[in-house]
This record gives C-alpha cells, sequence and structure tokens, in this order.
C-alpha cells in the first residue's frame, strides 16, 4: 500500500512471475523497504539482470602485466587484485606478505570461512566476515550465471554454519574503501585502511591497496613486514 501497488502484484513479483516491473515501482519498494543505495541497486540487478558476455575462460582471471608492474612499484603499499569472488589474482611483495602463511589465501572467502586461523588473523573477524559476504551477494547479482561462484557459494553453505547465517541476511555491499584490524604472525596487530578501484581494462576485477596512518604503531609494524621482505627476497 505504502508504495502504491497492490498486493496481487507485489506477490506475483515477489515470486517472479512479474518480469517488467518499472523503474519507479522498484524506486517506490526500496523506499518503502528503507533499503540502502547498495541494496536498491541490488534490486534493480535482480529484476534486470545483465547479460554477460564470456570471454575466453581464464582471461578475466589474469592480471594485466601492466598493472603488476605498477603494484611491484608500490614497495611501501600492500596491493592485491581480486576478482568478483574474491580469488586473489595476483599482488606485490608486501600484498603477498600481508596473508603469507595462511591455508586458503588465494581466495579471501575461503579463508575467512574454513580456516580456523582467519578468526586471529582479523581482529574484527564478524564484521569482515559478513562484509565479504555482502560483497559475494553483489557479486552473484552482477554474474548470477557464473558456474564457479556459484559452487563457491555451495561449498561456503555446506562447510561453514557462520556463512549460512551471514548469506541468509541478503545484506549486499560493494568494493569500496573501509579499514581493516590484522594480527600478523610477524609483524604483529596492524590497522590498515583500504580503497578499492575497479579495473576498467578487465570487467570483475579490483585493485585494493591499503596503507598505515603515517607515525602509527601499524606503520611500524608495516615496516617490519617490508623488512621481512626484503631478507626473504
Amino acid at each position: 500500500m505504502l508504495a502504491g501497488v497492490s498486493t496481487d502484484y507485489y506477490i506475483r513479483l515477489e515470486q517472479g512471475r512479474e518480469r517488467h516491473p518499472s523503474d519507479q515501482v522498484l524506486d517506490a519498494l526500496a523506499q518503502v523497504l528503507q533499503l540502502d543505495a547498495w541494496a536498491t541497486d541490488h534490486l534493480h540487478e535482480l529484476a534486470r539482470p545483465k547479460v554477460i558476455k564470456r570471454t575466453t575462460e581464464g582471461r578475466t582471471d589474469r592480471v594485466s602485466p601492466t598493472l603488476e608492474r605498477l603494484m611491484l612499484g608500490w614497495r611501501n603499499t600492500p596491493a592485491v587484485v581480486v576478482n568478483r569472488r574474491l580469488d586473489v589474482l595476483g599482488g606485490n611483495s608486501l600484498g603477498e606478505a600481508l596473508y603469507e602463511g595462511l591455508d586458503y589465501r588465494d581466495n579471501l572467502l575461503r579463508l575467512t570461512f574454513l580456516n580456523p586461523d582467519a578468526r586471529v588473523f582479523y581482529r574484527d573477524w564478524e564484521k569482515d566476515a559478513a562484509s565479504k559476504t555482502a560483497q559475494l551477494h553483489a557479486a552473484a547479482a552482477a554474474d548470477h550465471d557464473d558456474p564457479l561462484l556459484i559452487e563457491l557459494i555451495e561449498e561456503l553453505s555446506r562447510e561453514s554454519s557462520d556463512f549460512r547465517r551471514m548469506w541468509a541476511r541478503h545484506d549486499v555491499r560493494a568494493k569500496t574503501t573501509d579499514s581493516v584490524r590484522f594480527h600478523h604472525y610477524l609483524a604483529g596487530d596492524l590497522t590498515l585502511s583500504y580503497e578499492a578501484f575497479t579495473v576498467n581494462s578487465c570487467p570483475g576485477q579490483d585493485l585494493f591497496i591499503f596503507q598505515a596512518e603515517p607515525g602509527s604503531p601499524s606503520e611500524e609494524a608495516l615496516t617490519r613486514l617490508k623488512s621481512r621482505v626484503a631478507i626473504a627476497g
């Protein structure tokens, strides 16, 4: 009633029998349901999913040489590239060192939910796990036919009750900016802020760049991690 649609129409919409809702109807429902901007965009994606053209297999899961060279030039800043499934496709030496020694570090969702050590590594595990699950919901809306993404969701649902709990919330949020508190087994505690940038040359890829507050204990911990990388190199 508040959205200005009939009960019958709303039921047909929920059941997927109304295939062409207008933008005005979707926006009205989003307002009544008090959805934020990310959830509103997700609602529009569900109503009118984009057709994804599949390129050569594996092409979008490789980091371009140009981006690799760019990241390698950042010697004081951890950086990694991920795809929609949060597979880690590449990174610079500090980015790789940040996740060093952790099982499942090739996929941040598996790392978070399937590796018990993640609850120590991510000092705010519940928050970070919920954030990654919300990112996966956004990815599922953008590319709902990706068989590897479907396989990942099924695996996490099967293996982790925490993932099932968070997935059932249907929270949606894309990767933008935030801070993460880590506990690294060598460098100690770090609080790093990050920015996520879309890689326009490879749709579905995002570049994460981490940094510590200048003069903070986290910057000192990052320096220790950098020294470790230099010794290993």
